[in-house]
């Protein structure tokens, strides 16, 4: 039955152990956030480099 959990499974059971239900949502959100901040971040960078790139090729 539990062949199958791997590593990520494991520490989602232990964060939800350790903090509750209502400390996992809060750090799920937080977490959340931070990848969407990443997210938007390195997208953000990735055009800027396009823009370079675009202006040096003409």
């Amino acid at each position: 039955m539990f062949q199958n959990l791997g590593v990520p499974g494991l520490v989602i059971i232990l964060i939800t152990c350790d903090f509750g239900s209502e400390k996992s949502s809060e750090i799920g959100r937080a977490f959340g956030r931070t990848l969407s901040e990443f997210k938007s971040a390195t997208k953000g960078l990735v055009d800027e480099e396009k823009r370079k790139i675009k202006n040096l090729s003409y």
